[in-house]
């Protein structure tokens, strides 16, 4: 079977979240602003941030840590078509525990959960903990963490993920608060806007979608069919306008 007859990956995201150009430039202009001269990006995917902040930062240095081998490999090809792949490595291993800190900067965009323990509940607790522990006096980590905008209703929950409780996210103040207790001060508070829900989560399907339809009678359609509607249908019937991204720009406290 040819590639060219496969479902397609990811490729209308520029980032694996919710995540506008405009605040990207702010991010990467904000982090820049303090010159890290070691970035290091938990679950960084295919690591389009970390790749902005180091073209940002001449002379700085960057290791994105994810599990995924195919985004991993489109995040080297894409280091190097930008010459970049002698300033950074993407590495194929468990961000839990890791010992590639302390660094000057840390990206942890929808990512905590490599910083978890899978055996537990998710804490977002844990989650600051270890960031503080990554981050050198003086730096930065920017964590883009979910959190409810609203309390979400017993049917929305049950349009979402498998097992979805209200105890897996947090509200805006307590996550904000959470990172204060956690030894961080937060230099800047963002949130993702309706638009940049709309785009990522469009983006994230549509290639999948044009392939679908093209495609109806393929050996893999049924189960490509059942994996997107089962995920469109759980952002529109279930988080959508419920869900929030945060973005946290934080700087330990010394």
């Amino acid at each position: 079977m040819r590639v060219s007859d496969l479902p397609p990956p990811l490729g209308s995201l520029t980032f694996h979240g919710p995540l506008s150009e405009d605040r990207a430039g702010r991010i990467v202009a904000r982090l820049a602003g303090v010159s890290p001269a070691t970035v290091l990006d938990i679950g960084c995917g295919w690591g389009e941030l970390l790749l902005r902040v180091l073209e940002a930062v001449p002379g700085s240095t960057g290791v994105g840590l994810d599990i995924n081998a195919e985004d991993l490999a489109r995040g080297r090809d894409l280091a190097k078509a930008r010459g970049l792949a002698g300033r950074v490595e993407f590495a194929e291993e468990s961000a839990l525990g890791t010992p590639r800190g302390p660094v000057d900067a840390v990206l942890c965009l929808g990512a905590g959960q490599a910083l978890c323990d899978p055996g537990q509940p998710y804490d977002p607790g844990v989650v600051l903990r270890e960031l503080r522990r990554l981050v050198r006096p003086g730096g930065r980590v920017v964590l883009g963490e979910g959190f409810w905008e609203r309390s979400p209703t017993d049917a929305e929950l049950a349009a979402m993920w498998p097992g979805a409780h209200a105890g897996d996210h947090l509200r805006l103040g307590p996550l904000v608060d959470l990172a204060v207790e956690s030894g961080f001060r937060p230099a800047w508070i963002e949130s993702a806007s309706r638009e940049e829900w709309e785009e990522f989560e469009s983006g994230y399907r549509h290639d999948t979608e044009l392939w679908l339809a093209a495609h109806p009678d393929h050996p893999l359609a049924a189960e490509t069919r059942e994996r997107v509607d089962r995920q469109r249908s759980s952002w529109v019937n279930g988080y959508r306008d419920v869900l929030g991204i945060a973005y946290l720009t934080l700087v330990p406290v010394v």
